[in-house]
């Protein structure tokens, strides 16, 4: 295990450094062979069904309490689910990258920079592996913090306008966050002396729910939870390939990570903040589902997607609080049923984008008979995101409706019909978004080129995308509720 988990995390890292090294020409080889390897040990770990962890490394002079070893790792369902995420949405990444990252690209035509792209990419990877492993707060603020470095370079990787000030301000907005999560450390380790998960078990009940709440504020800015959404639509500015790792796999990813790990420390989370969770997830969901209707760019309204998705992950998390069990195991499954269905819908755009030189919705139509590929993946991605069985997504919000119905009095059904009516237009807005794109009277007649790296990811995502349930529910299944 010690083998298998130093090489889910080094090799990325020493992939990111070689890929500097040889500049360019070969980065791409690198940055492929990278992630496949530690995709390999992340599927070895998962597939272990393991309970380990492993610490060493204190800082003594910090007190007693850091004097015990602070470094190492955890492996646990929770950490499984994160490490397939993240690694096999990242080898997804960087094969699709081969063909979107070239001069052929009608939107961003560009072969430079290559070597910086797969750098941040193999870095973004292993801190994301760091942030699943990591066996205590302290270790997983070191690589949350990489993450906003990584994103911040990859948003801002075309140096234009639009790009710098997209970057900029997920930068700030993040990191503005991320000061909330080193003040809860703070406070957990003044009051604890330890800087473990299950530290704030120590604390009393109203000091607990106010250092849950400093996490939750750090959480809520990570994830683009309202009211720190802004930064992620803007994100859009970064190469496709970017958007789908930021969104699917990676920082955005990290926040809801928190929380649920956090929470299942195993210490008890008092009501009134469950309930913050809980109408905080809601507001979320509805006010990026609100949004919807006023996108013209197809990323944007992607992106608002995500932003009601990981709102799911918060209320499955909340209402597990409240002490159902199966709405935990769900929301911890939505993480790796997510990753796959938005991964396939920001690379079937990613396509038209490519070919059209546009994501403007107003200038496209009658994609399908272009790009096929494209116009089947978005399909697959939008049934699955919406929870249309047996697709990945409806297995999480089963588990979440489910555990819904596990709650006292009258507040489970009102939750199980909102999101319900979510869901319903969700389906109902992307089926209207599908049409207008690949349907209809061709509006560009020029003929277009389409990579076989891209396409041929399209099909294995495609196929992983349905088969993916396979995997994950078993997973899920060992999570231990709250």
């Amino acid at each position: 295990m010690h083998a298998m988990v130093a090489a889910v995390i080094g090799v990325p890292i020493a992939g990111a450094v070689l890929c500097l090294a040889v500049r360019d020409k070969a980065s791409k080889y690198i940055a492929v062979l990278a992630t496949a390897v530690a995709a390999a040990y992340a599927s070895a770990i998962a597939a272990a069904q393991s309970k380990v962890t492993v610490v060493f490394g204190g800082l003594p002079w910090l007190g007693e309490g850091a004097a015990k070893a602070l470094f190492g790792y955890q492996v646990d369902p929770l950490a499984s689910i994160m490490l397939l995420a993240a690694t096999i949405i990242g080898l997804v990444t960087a094969i699709y990258s081969f063909g979107y990252v070239s001069v052929g690209n009608r939107e961003h035509s560009t072969s430079s920079g290559q070597a910086r792209y797969f750098f941040w990419l193999m870095l973004f990877v292993a801190s994301m592996c760091g942030i699943a492993l990591s066996p205590n707060l302290l270790q997983l603020l070191i690589f949350w913090e990489m993450t906003t470095l990584c994103s911040w370079a990859l948003i801002s990787f075309y140096d234009n306008e639009e790009s710098l000030k997209a970057g900029m301000k997920a930068l700030i907005m993040t990191s503005f966050g991320g000061l909330f999560f080193i003040g809860g450390l703070v406070w957990v380790f003044s009051a604890t002396k330890s800087m473990g998960f299950d530290a704030l078990a120590l604390m009393t009940p109203t000091a607990r729910a106010w250092a849950f709440v400093l996490f939750l504020i750090a959480a809520w800015a990570k994830s683009a939870q309202l009211p720190f959404h802004t930064w992620l639509p803007d994100a859009m500015a970064a190469p496709t390939p970017i958007s789908a790792y930021l969104h699917a796999a990676s920082m955005v990813k990290a926040g809801v990570f928190l929380v649920a790990r956090l929470l299942l420390a195993g210490w008890h989370l008092p009501y009134d903040a469950a309930l913050l969770l809980v109408v905080a997830a809601l507001v979320t969901m509805f006010s990026a589902l609100y949004f919807y209707f006023f996108q013209s760019d197809a990323k944007r309204l992607l992106a608002f997607s995500t932003i009601a998705q990981l709102g799911y992950i918060m209320l499955g998390l909340g209402i597990g609080s409240m002490g159902a069990d199966l709405a935990t195991r769900g929301a911890v499954l939505h993480i790796l049923m997510h990753a796959f269905a938005k991964t396939l819908l920001f690379l079937s755009i990613g396509v038209v984008a490519y070919t059209q030189g546009t994501r403007e919705l107003t200038k496209l139509s009658g994609l399908a008979a272009k790009a096929p590929v494209a116009a089947f993946g978005f399909f697959v991605g939008a049934f699955a995101l919406s929870g249309v069985p047996p697709l990945p997504c409806f297995w999480s919000k089963l588990y979440m409706l489910s555990g819904a119905l596990q709650l006292k009095g009258s507040f489970g059904p009102v939750i199980l019909v909102l999101v319900m009516l979510e869901s319903l237009a969700t389906f109902g807005w992307f089926l209207y978004v599908g049409q207008r794109i690949f349907y209809g009277k061709p509006a560009n007649e020029d003929p277009c080129g389409i990579p076989l790296s891209m396409n041929a990811i399209l099909i294995a995502l495609i196929l992983a995308t349905i088969l993916v349930p396979i995997a994950g529910i078993p997973i899920a299944a060992q999570i231990v509720g709250l």
